[in-house]
């Protein structure tokens, strides 16, 4: 019998990670892809690094540091070895970024008269602008901070960019005061003596004023097009202050300068049973976040040997934790720039979100949903349905309550601006606000204050808990009855990051949904505590084996001569449990397809254990983002959708909930979505056993773009929808 728990068998959850940050930096060196596309994949990756080194090589750094004999995950690898791991990876993805960065995208800028230039390359009238810039702006806010002493090493705030200069007293410098121990009389004494030798100070390179500076260029005349070329060019803030540095140092000389960046330990670790009010504490804890402890260091080159033992001592890493930079450090500022309206024309031409069919035309959202469940695929019809279904409830007379769960949300949410007016308007309003959505804590206690000041019953969830589930109950009194309808989603309540994340919704007011929905409430906002679903798999109370007897069904059929397969597409995979019952189920011949597009611990194509299971991960200009589970039943298929990615923390540490598509054509149209996916050979990548990727061929295949595709038959139904109803006769009344 084959042992599951041999940890050949697994990918470590970083290392996977890691992979999955690769696929995103390919998609900036794929050529294919517009130009300020490839740029923005290339902020995206360094972005995703540092959040992965804010979070996951934090928490690995406090294991090493803090338990005697730390276990070894599923792959057998301890965090030291982890650590380690990722830092020979980590070093290796810095490389490429920075080859794509100076070799590729640089130069390609450059031939569309986009240049970014050092000080030395201005012309006389750029210094002259540049040199304004500095004496009438930057000088005033810098603040140049000496390292001796009296003045330890300065705490650099988190992913800021500083200047670390090294000076040479000049022989005529005046007398300075210094600090001594004076080891006779025990105590610390002040001096008098001329400063000779090195000194180390810090330039906060200001977050106040843009990175990125425009200066005035002249248009240049292009012997390849034999036309004028516009050109922009641009020099970086820090190269603006390194030209001027000189200038904050009167009496020195400045003999090397080198440019550094500290991310700290940014995730929040509150132990919720012995706080008084959540609320005030993780408003205190966001304010500490940018002092926590250091865990990457970044620097450029130059940096002499005395002064990085001096960084190292003081920030207290370790050289296999410092990373040097050949580049401009923080890639992900260029996600800004590339965005820009300006270069609308080196971006993918824009896939213009259109309505849901259903809701075309009809004034009333709840008489359609009354009729018939509606499916909505985000970004490729429009989000408005949404924002739409809680702002008719806010006004509607009959509409007696509203509640919500709330992850993430907009800063200016039309969703939660909503929830207000109901509430003015006299309607009973419950939101539940998880204040530990991770980066998105501070926006959301903004809201629930603001919320809670209008009359909305604000909760903040369960003790030791997220509330990740996504999930909008109207309560309406009807002629015949009190009815409730509900939306149920894979995504966030957000109305912008709808516009850049795939996720699927379902508008419905079947009963016994409703019936799960009022127990769900009770349960986040009261002392219910009930495992009595009709429909719903919650987590942390059944998912998990809800999820476990479905694959354990498909593993009897299979074994039984009966149609067996399971298709499912999540952002990640790393429960142990699951995938050891998807080995046995592929072991027993059931056909399984995963979309997974983030971390995949599981291997794919191992024979004897996996060769029935494959693995594909979708990187294209949409984040994919939404969670299907589909069980082929014996032949009758059962459909779910989910806000939940098979990972423990979803499946034992937050509210989550999965909910069944019961309606046959809704079904199908979810099956067809999932098959036009894994048909993609454009931007789909497969997994290979050992945990890495490769794109499919296309050998004799015609090409399939899923997210064309998918846009594409959104518009086909728009359309047709729109001509059923010009041609619909007039209703004649007798």
């Amino acid at each position: 019998m084959t042992n599951l728990q041999d940890p050949s068998l697994y990918v470590n959850r970083e290392l996977s990670w890691l992979e999955f940050n690769e696929r995103v930096l390919e998609e900036a060196t794929d050529k294919t892809n517009p130009l300020m596309e490839r740029l923005k994949f290339l902020a995206i990756s360094a972005s995703n690094l540092d959040e992965f080194f804010m979070v996951r090589v934090s928490s690995l750094l406090r294991s090493k540091n803090l338990i005697d004999n730390p276990i070894a995950d599923a792959s057998g690898m301890t965090p030291e070895m982890q650590l380690s791991a990722i830092s020979r990876r980590v070093q290796e993805m810095i490389t490429k970024q920075y080859s794509c960065f100076t070799r590729s995208l640089l130069p390609a800028m450059e031939k569309e008269g986009i240049r970014f230039l050092t000080y030395e390359d201005l012309n006389a009238t750029q210094k002259d602008h540049v040199d304004t810039y500095f004496n009438d702006v930057l000088y005033q806010v810098l603040t140049p901070m000496a390292i001796d002493q009296s003045r330890p090493f300065p705490t650099m705030n988190n992913r800021t960019v500083n200047i670390f200069i090294e000076l040479a007293v000049d022989k005529d410098a005046p007398f300075v005061r210094g600090v001594e121990w004076n080891e006779t009389k025990s105590r610390w004494e002040i001096t008098e003596e001329r400063p000779v030798g090195r000194k180390y100070a810090i330039v906060q390179v200001p977050t106040i004023v843009p990175r990125i500076v425009q200066i005035p260029a002249e248009n240049l005349y292009s012997e390849v097009l034999y036309t004028e070329v516009e050109n922009r060019d641009y020099i970086l803030l820090e190269n603006i202050i390194l030209a001027h540095i000189h200038k904050l140092f009167l009496g020195h000389t400045v003999t090397r300068t080198a440019l550094l960046r500290v991310t700290r330990n940014s995730d929040i670790d509150i132990a919720e049973e012995e706080v008084e009010d959540l609320l005030d504490e993780m408003a205190r804890s966001i304010k500490g976040r940018r002092w926590g402890e250091p865990v990457r260091i970044e620097k450029s080159k130059g940096m002499g040997k005395a002064a990085t033992k001096l960084l190292e001592k003081s920030i207290g890493l370790s050289s296999s934790e410092i990373y040097e930079i050949s580049g401009p450090l923080d890639l992900s500022a260029w996600l800004s720039f590339a965005s820009s309206s300006e270069f609308a024309h080196l971006r993918n031409k824009p896939m213009k979100p259109h309505p849901a069919p259903a809701f075309l035309d009809e004034p009333n959202m709840f008489d359609v949903i009354r009729k018939n469940d509606v499916l909505v695929h985000h970004p490729y019809m429009s989000f408005d349905c949404v924002v739409r279904f809680v702002q008719e409830a806010a006004v509607d007379p009959r509409v007696l309550a509203i509640k919500q769960t709330l992850y993430r949300v907009s800063g200016k949410s039309p969703i939660t601006n909503a929830l207000i007016k109901a509430a003015e308007n006299g309607k009973q309003v419950s939101v539940l606000v998880e204040l530990k959505a991770r980066f998105d804590e501070e926006n959301n206690i903004h809201w629930a204050k603001l919320m809670e000041k209008s009359g909305i019953h604000v909760i903040y969830g369960l003790i030791g808990l997220k509330t990740h589930c996504k999930v909008c109950l109207v309560v309406r009194r009807e002629d015949d009855a009190i009815r409730r309808y509900m939306h149920l989603s894979t995504g966030n309540y957000n109305e912008s990051t709808a516009k850049i994340y795939t996720d699927l919704g379902l508008f419905t007011c079947r009963e016994t949904f409703g019936q799960d929905c009022s127990v769900l409430f009770n349960v986040l906002t009261g002392y219910s505590k009930t495992s009595d679903w009709q429909k719903f798999s919650v987590a942390p109370i059944v998912l998990r084996s809800a999820l476990l007897r479905h694959i354990d069904i498909e593993r009897k059929n299979a074994e039984e001569g009966k149609p067996a397969s399971i298709t499912a597409r999540m952002n990640s995979l790393s429960d142990i449990e699951l995938i050891q019952e998807l080995y046995r189920a592929s072991q027993a011949g059931v056909k399984i397809r995963l979309l997974v597009r983030g971390i995949c611990c599981l291997k794919a194509g191992i024979a004897g254990i996996s060769e029935n299971i494959s693995v594909s991960s979708i990187i294209d200009r949409y984040l994919e983002h939404s969670r299907v589970f589909i069980f082929e039943n014996g032949g009758r298929p059962r459909v779910f959708l989910s806000s939940a990615d098979l990972m423990s923390r979803n499946l034992d540490r937050r509210v989550e909930v999965m909910f069944p598509i019961e309606d046959e054509a809704l079904q199908q149209e979810i099956i067809s979505i999932m098959e036009i996916s894994l048909s993609d050979n454009i931007k789909r990548r497969i997994a290979a056993s050992d945990g890495t990727y490769r794109k499919p061929s296309r050998r004799g295949q015609a090409a399939v773009h899923s997210q064309l595709e998918h846009h594409r038959r959104a518009a086909e139904s728009y359309k047709n929808r729109k001509e059923k109803l010009v041609f619909l006769p007039p209703t004649v009344k007798i």
